[in-house]
């Protein structure tokens, strides 16, 4: 029997409309649907007005549903994986299912699309030919600064994801390893209340002092240049 395809698609990060319309053409072609969360993807797709099949694959079942369904691969099923929200593998445990289906002579295949991390940098102006990604960083803070300290004085935009009850932390764990260095925040991008805010970690963290922090944060950090010696 010749296995079925497994798909990793790519599916909004907020706003609906930015599905593409190849997503949408497998996910109704597809036999089965593996989410991170059923309900959220449930939901997207009655918006979308599709009926498929879901079952539930994320960092906590990844071992014994990740054979479940190369299983059903190897019977000729076809799979996609989505995630709450943009790319999945990235920052998730989706990368193993891929790896072991490539290890079993299954077709994988991307389709492309929203991912919280291009859009992020693409808005923050600043020269992004290559960047450092972090994803989601350490919860306790001296874990943490050790990630930041690990790029300290490179030249390369640093980018990751954080929670909004960590975030005030983390631009002062920011200041206090890379100093006034250069900060896009962007939160919840794509959706009603789409912010950016640029500056300094300082400036950063007095915006957000008046209002309630909420929604979840990409955020994109420029180190300062070094001073150059002047010549006598």
């Amino acid at each position: 029997m010749t296995p079925g395809t497994l798909y990793i698609v790519a599916t909004p990060i907020g706003n609906l409309e930015d599905i593409t319309l190849r997503a949408m053409r497998v996910l109704k072609e597809c036999d089965i649907v593996a989410a991170e969360d059923t309900r959220v993807t449930g939901n997207l797709l009655k918006h979308l007005g599709i009926e498929k099949k879901l079952t539930s694959y994320h960092e906590y079942n990844k071992t014994g549903k990740g054979n479940y369904l190369i299983e059903l691969l190897l019977a000729g099923k076809s799979i996609a994986v989505v995630s709450d929200a943009g790319t999945p593998c990235i920052s998730d445990s989706g990368w193993l299912l891929v790896d072991e289906a490539e290890k079993q002579g299954i077709a994988v295949v991307a389709v492309p699309g929203p991912s919280a991390v291009v859009a992020a940098l693409s808005i923050s102006g600043i020269d992004t030919d290559r960047f450092i990604f972090l994803g989601f960083l350490k919860k306790k803070p001296s874990k943490k600064r050790k990630e930041f300290e690990a790029y300290k004085g490179s030249k390369l935009p640093v980018v990751f994801f954080e929670s909004p009850y960590r975030i005030m932390d983390t631009l002062d764990d920011i200041k206090q390893v890379y100093g006034e260095c250069f900060v896009s925040l962007c939160r919840e991008i794509t959706k009603k209340f789409e912010e950016v805010v640029r500056g300094t970690p300082d400036e950063v963290k007095a915006h957000f002092k008046e209002k309630k922090v909420l929604g979840e944060f990409c955020v994109v950090v420029k180190q300062s240049e070094p001073e150059k010696e002047s010549e006598e």
